[in-house]
């Protein structure tokens, strides 16, 4: 018995490498040379072509299509019906396969419903991208991304509450981790444990 879980309406091809713990829920297609971690849960209607990576613990919401060239890391978390693409330009008399453009989603990212995502930008580390909106460029860590094309509105903590900053500073009101933005860039402030 395999140490991860595939609903017998999914396809699992030979060549996929999948990490224990692993939830593959119906009608998914798991290509040769997918690479997926641990305890990842893809919902209904997934594929995961070949070429592409998920890192442990990744969320693939229904109606999601990873293709090749996709990488995403860590704790990403990927809304129903998000859209990912690999070439700019496509024509269906072309072929542009040598074309493809790698996009890359970093740790602990959430893709909101209906999102797309345009080829070749990267998504920095706990961004979050509202529902429907369009990225075509890089999105800095922690963004708050809304719009078509997406614009930044915000700063989003990594538990996923949205920032109040207050002369460049915030603290989360839920988990009260503490943010300092410098030249349009958010970075965590370690704060000291207890003495002891």
């Amino acid at each position: 018995m395999p140490p991860f879980f595939a609903h017998e309406s999914s396809y699992i091809d030979d060549g996929a490498v999948i990490g224990d713990g692993t939830k593959i829920w119906h009608f998914c297609h798991v290509l040769p040379g997918a690479v997926i971690g641990e305890r990842c849960n893809l919902g209904q209607n997934v594929v995961v072509m070949g070429g592409s990576a998920l890192g442990n613990n990744v969320k693939v919401q229904n109606n999601v299509s990873i293709y090749e060239g996709v990488s995403l890391e860590d704790d990403v978390f990927c809304g129903p019906s998000c859209v990912f693409t690999n070439v700019t330009n496509p024509r269906s008399h072309v072929s542009r396969k040598s074309e493809y453009r790698r996009t890359l989603v970093r740790k602990g990212s959430s893709i909101g419903a209906n999102a797309t995502i345009v080829c070749g930008v990267t998504l920095g580390e706990y961004c979050f991208i509202g529902a429907g909106a369009v990225v075509r460029s890089d999105v800095p860590a922690y963004a708050l991304m809304v719009g078509v094309p997406a614009r930044r509105v915000g700063w989003m903590c990594r538990c996923g509450v949205r920032l109040q900053l207050q002369d460049g500073r915030a603290s989360c009101a839920a988990c009260g981790a503490a943010y300092q933005e410098r030249e349009g860039v958010l970075h965590p402030i370690d704060r000291p444990g207890p003495a002891g």
